[in-house]
């Protein structure tokens, strides 16, 4: 065990958010320890879509190419449907030019890929579980951890970054447990093998059966899927849903699947967990620690993805760990700019999500978004604009952008 190193900074979660972190601070020259509760490759219950903003990083990392090399499923666009069965198909790009590729791929491999990666540089403990932060004089100086051995440990450093993801004890010890019902998603997924009808694109269902909610069958490689729902947990309680009994009742009834579903098996378990959506800001510093991807709180609310903030905030959290460790100032004030950039790159786009969310809550505007994308060439690349754009998804949110449907 490594509990007689004193480390710069003790990295706790292996996924996106963690090994990205952990990999950059180590490749930069400071003494890193990586912990997680798992043993890798591990599965990760998600959606599996991977964002160009984590394709731009795992470019940073030299790791697009493991990618393209690992198994992964290749998807071209997003393929919606409205609550009164009508259906668009909707090529990534503008004017009809097909940009490039996106990529799906499973968590199992996805995770391992990065983890590994980090591997190269820092130190790595699996099978050991944080249980609390360690302090010393009320300041935070390590992490306390339960070994696969059940023996406990006690590992020491000056910055602790916490990527422990949902229920995060890190997150926990700096500002308490809390679980905020309006922000705060329920997704249930499985994969399934035998669809129908898949088309290289990523489906996203607004179902009337679970509004607001949604379904999503997204193409994963060899035939695959991932099939799941999603509903934001103040509205799965007020309206009694059952998301597990939903999904199963629109793959087995529902006119638009039942049919594709028919020959379909379902190849895992269904599982269900919590994504804590960034359309609220959480703390996410405090002297000696920072924190980052779900521990932060930064799943985006309208598309349910939070990896590739994840990844973003890793890469943010190691540059100010990296700034705070050369400055010999690890300081909640000095650390304070790390939540600074976080916000100033995430937070229009997260609060863009969060109104194109609350808008999705309305059925008549889902069926006149998607039936006009349905006939319209101009409005499916208004809406094409919106999953590549950032300013194009700034003005989807915008009453005007529908004003302006009713003319295409």
């Amino acid at each position: 065990m490594s509990e007689n190193i004193f480390y710069d900074c003790i990295v706790v979660g292996g996924g996106p958010g963690g090994s990205t972190a952990a990999a950059f601070l180590s490749k930069r020259g400071k003494r890193v320890l990586l912990i997680d509760k798992e043993k890798f490759p591990r599965d990760k219950t998600c959606g599996d879509a991977i964002s160009g903003k984590s394709l731009s990083i795992l470019e940073e990392l030299g790791l697009v190419g493991e990618i393209e090399r690992a198994d992964h499923g290749e998807i071209d666009g997003v393929l919606f449907s409205s609550p009164n069965g009508t259906v668009a198909s909707i090529p990534f790009g503008k004017g009809g030019e097909q940009i490039a590729k996106g990529y799906t791929c499973r968590r199992q491999v996805y995770d391992n890929l990065l983890f590994q990666n980090a591997k190269k540089s820092c130190d790595v403990l699996e099978g050991m579980v944080a249980t609390a932060l360690v302090k010393e004089n009320g300041v935070v100086a390590g992490v306390r951890a339960l070994g696969a051995d059940g023996k406990e440990y006690e590992f020491r450093g000056k910055m602790v970054i916490g990527a422990d993801s949902v229920n995060s004890v890190v997150a926990r010890e700096i500002r308490g447990a809390e679980v905020d019902p309006k922000h705060t998603c329920i997704a249930y997924r499985a994969y399934y093998s035998g669809i129908t009808g898949m088309t290289g694109k990523l489906e996203i269902h607004f179902v009337k059966s679970i509004m607001p909610g949604y379904f999503w069958i997204f193409p994963m490689e060899n035939g695959l899927a991932n099939v799941g729902v999603g509903m934001v947990m103040e509205d799965m309680k007020k309206h009694g849903t059952d998301l597990g009994k939903a999904m199963e009742d629109i793959t087995r009834n529902n006119p638009l699947f039942k049919e594709r579903f028919a020959n379909a098996r379902m190849v895992t378990q269904l599982k269900a967990w919590q994504l804590p959506f960034g359309s609220k800001k959480r703390k996410v510093h405090a002297q000696n620690v920072l924190l980052v991807g779900d521990a932060a709180g930064l799943v985006d609310p309208f598309s349910g993805e939070g990896v590739g903030n994840a990844m973003l905030s890793g890469k943010l959290a190691s540059e100010v760990a990296y700034e705070a460790l050369v400055a010999g100032d690890t300081s909640e004030l000095f650390l304070a700019r790390y939540e600074e950039r976080l916000w100033n790159a995430v937070w229009n786009e997260l609060s863009t999500s969060y109104k194109m969310q609350q808008l999705g809550k309305h059925e008549f505007l889902l069926n006149f978004v998607v039936g006009k994308a349905a006939k319209s060439p101009k409005a499916r690349e208004a809406i094409s604009g919106t999953l590549a754009n950032k300013e194009a998804k700034n003005e989807y949110s915008s009453p005007l952008f529908y004003l302006k449907l009713l003319f295409e």
